[in-house]
């Protein structure tokens, strides 16, 4: 069994540990504490953890929107929990607060050498663009 429940900065100790130690999460000065604390204040309702019966934190998923588009980040269950479904019911969760709030399309940033994570979206019916390019540049 687990629950699910929205993220705050107190989670913060736990979730960078957890991204740290899984493989395929990519991590930035994006991922400090600061940095973290002024996303979950940007995108209130929009960031969740999954908790075992333990209380100990099992999965993550980010979301942020423009108010046109929302993006996901840093998608995990850790990897003893996964084949649960934990991972397919977090996107859930955050599709139905996304719908509430007008918001109608998702992206979601993967790295290539990341198998498990390319693996799920494809699975779960995402499509994977080719007519477009990231460009990215550091401000």
């Amino acid at each position: 069994m687990y629950s699910i429940r929205e993220m705050t900065i107190a989670d913060y100790d736990n979730i960078i540990n957890i991204w740290k130690n899984t493989e395929g999460i990519g991590l930035s000065n994006a991922d400090s504490k600061e940095n973290i604390e002024a996303f979950l204040n940007r995108n209130k309702n929009l960031n969740l953890v999954c908790e075992n019966l333990n209380n100990e934190i099992i999965g993550t998923i980010m979301c942020g929107s423009d108010g046109r588009r929302a993006h996901i980040y840093h998608l995990l269950v850790v990897e003893k929990y996964r084949k649960q479904g934990i991972g397919q019911k977090l996107v859930s969760e955050i599709f139905m607060k996304l719908k509430n709030i007008g918001i109608e399309k998702s992206h979601i940033f993967v790295l290539k050498n990341n198998q498990i994570g390319n693996n799920f979206w494809q699975k779960n019916n995402w499509i994977k663009r080719d007519d477009i390019n990231l460009y990215s540049k550091n401000i």
